[in-house]
């Protein structure tokens, strides 16, 4: 069996790579909304304390990285800086 290697990597320009940046930054912001909404979800019906914490826990992960996926997509213009602003009040009403 050959295996054939490319001796130049495969370059892609800089409107492509921007492109594929904005669909995985949107696809990963999708999940964290949903794992959100799952996190709210399972703290709202448990009652065991110690299941509350891995909730808290959870929830306050899941915030952190939604936090920043909305800053990165900013950053490269996917999002205004005003839905940012707006998303941060709504998240720190809910703490």
């Amino acid at each position: 069996m050959k295996i054939l290697f490319r001796q130049s990597p495969c370059q892609l320009n800089t409107e492509d790579s921007l492109e594929l940046q904005k669909i995985s930054i949107h696809e990963e912001l999708l999940q964290a909304k949903r794992a959100l909404e799952d996190a709210y979800a399972g703290f709202d019906n448990v009652t065991n304390p110690d299941l509350i914490d891995c909730y808290i826990f959870e929830l306050n992960a899941v915030m952190k990285r939604y936090k920043f996926l909305l800053e990165e997509a900013s950053r490269i213009n996917l999002i205004p800086k005003e839905t940012i602003d707006e998303t941060y009040n709504e998240l720190s009403l809910l703490n």
